[in-house]
């Protein structure tokens, strides 16, 4: 029979793996963005929230705070470093000055919250069950800010009747996540684990949904804005190796 420990170390590894595809899951969409030159309507919440998120289960982890957790510090190491890379791609590629600083405010703001925290921490906090319960309480607080940073999205989803913008493996790596660290913090049982994963696959959940609901309309808008990008392209006429509009053509790209 399988030991409580090999099972709880089991489903860690595979913890591992399924985070890190939650945290690899939006490079198509950083690719797109890097072929476009533009962020488009993509947010950098889920981001910034998913990157204070790590840093901060990535201190949860540490012996000091919580013993036994390597694999929780591991994954929560990496996924701060890939974090950092998805919001500089996202600062370089942000057109508008005034999001590239509410984004760098951000930023900051995180960086000495969490430099605060591991300060008083280790130095306040005399016992490993103190800090445990302090550094646990703070990961509760922002593991449900990073499942619940796709509201946003999910709001713009209602209002456009398309998933377009809410990356569909993000969504689905995130309810398997959730539901994989649930199990793993039920063997021997990290309430701190447990309550925010478990709150974190009811979002997945909700997003997959949402994706069921509006995956048609989706595609038939996509489909109706390549239609009509076919008809612009036959208003124009070339008139000695220049371009011309014949009278009365559709607007194109929203132009006149």
């Amino acid at each position: 029979m399988v030991s409580a420990d090999t099972a709880r170390t089991t489903l860690g590894v595979l913890g591992n793996i399924i985070a890190l595809c939650v945290f690899l899951s939006p490079v198509p969409t950083f690719i797109q963005i890097w072929k476009k030159k533009a962020v488009e309507q993509y947010s950098p919440v889920p981001y910034l929230a998913t990157l204070v998120n790590c840093m901060v289960w990535a201190l949860y982890g540490l012996p000091v705070v919580h013993p036994d957790s390597l694999l929780v510090l591991t994954i929560n190491g990496a996924g701060t470093g890939i974090e950092i890379v998805y919001i500089i791609i996202f600062l370089i590629y942000t057109a508008e000055r005034q999001k590239r600083l509410r984004v760098l405010l951000v930023l900051l703001i995180e960086a000495i919250f969490i430099t605060v925290l591991t300060v008083l921490v280790l130095t306040v906090a005399r016992t490993v069950k103190e800090r445990s319960m302090i550094v646990g309480i703070m990961c509760i607080m922002f593991n449900i800010m990073m499942y619940a940073s796709p509201l946003a999205v999910m709001k713009l989803v209602f209002a456009t009747k398309s998933v377009e913008y809410m990356p569909f493996f993000l969504s689905l790596a995130c309810f398997a996540n959730g539901v994989i660290w649930v199990a793993y913090g039920l063997i021997r049982f990290d309430p701190f684990i447990v309550a925010p994963n478990g709150i974190g696959a009811l979002f997945g959940l909700a997003q997959l949904i949402l994706y069921a609901l509006f995956y048609k309309s989706t595609k038939r808008q996509i489909a109706e804005r390549k239609s009509k990008g076919e008809v612009d392209l036959s208003g124009v006429m070339v008139i000695d190796g220049e371009d011309s509009r014949k009278v009365g053509s559709a607007p194109q790209n929203g132009r006149p």
